[in-house]
């Protein structure tokens, strides 16, 4: 079912590798003409253009953008008992790992009187994008909201479409999820126009702009998120979700094979790769998700991610080369089924989130690991990392000289000043200690 790529005989260069892994063909600048319009007019129009975009695309219009509180906290009332038990688990977990993130100051001492402290200040405002689409992702409300708060944000928003089944306001299980966190401000309205309404704001609908936006979406979304990168910032561009599994012949062919499938239910872009050094256990875990994805709801959504382009086998002459695969593949999730998968784990350098051993499968970082699953896609994780306590959290060096510091280093300062051909720097250091003289004592 999944098309297979052989290295084995020769070892491939990075360069190589970025042309013949399995990859997907999204393409955001090919949606920007038709994004750039509804950012601007909603930077123009704010919230009724929102909503105007909102009811031709998703034919569905809430009253207004703002989620009366009333409804979100009844919003609980229409949950289960156990996914009620389930969200407030993964919340308790997700809490614990994000506290424990959060870094404390540091002073350096670099001579008597000369110090420089490293503060983190959280970002004052925040939206939080949380989609809709082919399913529902409380999850994604968890994964946002959580770091946010752990950071000491002023203050947040939930932006997340409308459904027209609900009476024109948000699923009520990503508002319960929102009460259940304590987040009263959440606005209905999705797609671009929500990312554009975050970062304009609107003054007549008391709508306050944020100064960063998170959160995973379509490649509407994503467009959207570059066109205002630089208005507010952004945490990524995400791209669809992806799995890749680097798997030797002690793997289980059955668990690879539904963590494959799992991930391909996302989307018909997701991608699901499998990277080992076995033959046999490449045709075996081939055949199991032959047998088994039809049993699955989303079947044919499974079908078509798992014979798209971005999905495929790879394999390689050894574990050696297969760790070189899964760096330069820089999967978002990576799972690591191979004898001694912790030393295995340890040596991966590029990936958004790393899952050891049998028994720490996707799913289980998708809800209630602790850990978050809005992670660096499309290869990114080369360079990037996932949402964490630290995307809300700005670094600010508090620099303090005292005199006889400053007179220390000054001769340093103006050296370099002078090399530079900026010598009012060092005029602004020699100030401190000299008389010099002004242009009308020349």
């Amino acid at each position: 079912m999944l098309t297979t790529i052989d290295l084995r005989g020769h070892a491939p260069s990075k360069s190589e590798l970025r042309r013949v892994l399995p990859r997907g063909g999204t393409d955001v600048n090919a949606v920007i003409p038709t994004v750039a319009p509804i950012v601007e007019a909603v930077r123009e129009g704010g919230a009724a253009a929102a909503l105007d975009y909102g009811e031709k695309f998703d034919h569905v219009r809430p009253e207004a953008v703002r989620v009366p509180r009333e409804v979100i906290a009844a919003a609980v009332d229409t949950l289960d008992a156990e996914v009620i038990d389930a969200l407030r688990e993964s919340i308790a977990r997700i809490r614990k790992v994000h506290a424990e993130q959060k870094p404390t100051p540091h002073t350096t001492t670099l001579g008597q009187g000369a110090t420089v402290t490293e503060v983190h200040i959280p970002i004052d405002r925040v939206g939080l994008y949380v989609p809709g689409g082919q399913a529902v992702y409380p999850s994604s409300v968890l994964m946002n909201v959580i770091p946010a708060q752990e950071a000491g944000v002023g203050s947040l928003l939930v932006a997340t479409p409308p459904q027209a089944e609900f009476a024109g306001q948000p699923h009520p299980t990503i508002l319960a999820a929102c009460h259940l966190l304590g987040v009263e401000e959440v606005w209905a309205v999705g797609g671009a126009q929500a990312v554009a309404l975050m970062a304009y704001g609107d003054d007549a609908e008391d709508l306050e702009p944020v100064d960063i936006i998170t959160g995973p979406g379509n490649i509407f979304v994503t467009a959207a998120k570059r066109l205002v990168n630089g208005v507010v910032g952004i945490d990524a561009e995400a791209g669809p979700s992806e799995i890749a599994v680097l798997a030797d012949d002690t793997a289980d062919a059955v668990m690879v094979a539904y963590d494959l499938i799992s991930q391909a239910e996302h989307d018909q872009l997701a991608a699901s790769v499998l990277i080992t050094d076995s033959e046999e256990f490449a045709r075996a875990v081939d055949r199991e998700i032959d047998e088994r994805y039809t049993v699955t709801l989303n079947a044919e959504r499974v079908k078509e991610a798992l014979t798209g382009q971005q999905s495929g086998i790879v394999l390689v002459d050894d574990m050696e080369a297969g760790i070189a695969v899964a760096d330069a593949y820089a999967a978002e999730h990576l799972e690591i089924h191979t004898r001694s998968a912790r030393e295995v784990a340890e040596r991966i350098r590029h990936a958004g989130a790393i899952f050891v051993g049998n028994y720490s499968p996707v799913p289980l970082g998708d809800y209630a690991a602790g850990s978050n699953h809005v992670l660096p896609t499309s290869g990114t994780a080369a360079f990037s990392s996932g949402l964490s306590t630290h995307t809300f959290l700005r670094e600010v060096n508090l620099i303090e000289y005292d005199e006889v510091a400053l007179k220390e280093i000054a001769p340093h300062v103006i050296a370099l000043a002078d090399a530079e051909a900026l010598p009012a720097h060092g005029e602004a250091i020699r100030a401190r200690f000299e008389s010099l003289p002004t242009e009308k004592d020349n």
